[in-house]
């Protein structure tokens, strides 16, 4: 099992086991994260320092998807 998303983790970008790029985690609330899989440059620059939230486009990933978290969240290979 993983470690928990937190709030430390939004702004990070969440990738599938082979390294393609899906999007950033805009939020984390209660264990799921708000992945916005199409983030301008200046939502980037918000997630970073946390100001970024969840909005109609994006997907919701949790905890039990993930393969592991570190500068990276990246998602299982057999979702």
């Amino acid at each position: 099992m993983t470690a928990p998303l937190t709030d430390d983790d939004v702004g990070k970008t969440v990738v599938d086991v082979e390294g393609k790029e899906l999007g950033i985690v805009a939020k984390v609330e209660n264990g799921r994260a708000a992945v916005d899989p199409n983030p301008s440059l200046a939502e980037q620059a918000m997630a970073s320092f946390g100001w970024e939230g969840e909005d109609d486009e994006d997907y919701i990933v949790t905890e039990d998807m993930l393969e592991r978290v570190d500068n990276e969240v990246i998602l299982r290979g057999e979702l």
